[in-house]
């Protein structure tokens, strides 16, 4: 493979979000367009499976489904609520159905935000959702793509204790150094467009190129606050780590594409 004919890889979007329901085939061809070559739609709660299945039959070509549960569900109303166990338990079979399909177990991770857990039996159940998902992923071969808001430390103490191999930590808020942990175990960071206007300059410092990977997060974390993103944005991103770390932007887009290759080889599917 001709890395240099390699676009940029989207290694976490959600484009399965109803935001992007009457237009995802301009949103798809805007990210060719952008050269993105490949993205990774994640789920979120149990009734978003099925739709990114879909949007990725649909789409083949250039997306890939991860399946997971997320730290974070919705109640019937509609109000956000910390996972509970039940909420895995329906879908783990499929997830097993369709492992020869998807790139990666995903969304899951620990929020830890005060109003999703405002007491610590909630972190103690997000831990043990995530144990599953971390068992479930070495049982059957693949990475997990993972979330840590208010959580970074945690989250990656969680990942060594329950012996996660191959790891994304998604749009990383906590410190540099807690990063650096992570990447004496191999883990890799993706960096959203929001990039731009966030305090996370000093993570894209010191994180080691060989660890990073691009993603949008979209429809959210894009370089204007409160307008939906798009993978097309995942340029902004490259851009600003090859500025950072002083080096081309082909060079970000060549690295970071090996890197997603190393971590999610599924894509090479796509790719070949």
């Amino acid at each position: 493979m001709n890395l240099e004919q390699v676009g940029y890889i989207d290694c976490h979007t959600h484009l399965a979000d109803p935001m992007f329901e009457d237009d995802i085939q301009k949103v798809v061809d805007n990210a060719r367009k952008s050269g993105v070559v490949a993205a990774l739609v994640c789920a979120i709660t149990p009734s978003d499976f099925p739709k990114v299945l879909r949007l990725c039959d649909q789409f083949p070509e250039i997306l890939v489904p991860c399946l997971g549960i997320h730290p974070v569900q919705k109640d019937l109303t509609g109000e956000q609520r910390c996972v509970i166990q039940k909420d895995l338990d329906g879908v783990i079979t499929e997830i097993e159905c369709n492992a020869e399909k998807i790139c990666a177990i995903g969304e899951v991770g620990l929020d830890f935000q005060p109003r999703i857990t405002p007491e610590s039996s909630y972190k103690d159940v997000q831990r043990s959702v995530l144990k599953t998902q971390v068992d479930l992923a070495n049982k059957l071969n693949l990475p997990l793509n993972v979330h840590s808001r208010s959580a970074g430390k945690p989250t990656i103490n969680a990942l060594k204790e329950f012996g996660a191999r191959n790891v994304l930590l998604h749009a990383f808020d906590g410190r540099p150094n807690t990063a650096m942990e992570g990447v004496k175990e191999g883990y890799f960071f993706s960096i959203p467009p929001s990039i731009v206007r966030s305090d996370q300059l000093k993570l894209v410092q010191q994180l080691p190129i060989e660890n990073i990977v691009l993603e949008t997060d979209c429809p959210g974390l894009g370089p204007v606050k409160g307008e939906r993103n798009e993978p097309a944005n995942v340029e902004i991103s490259c851009d600003y780590i090859a500025k950072v770390k002083n080096i081309t932007p082909l060079e970000v887009k060549k690295i970071t594409t090996q890197n997603a290759l190393k971590l999610f080889p599924k894509l090479l599917k796509i790719l070949k």
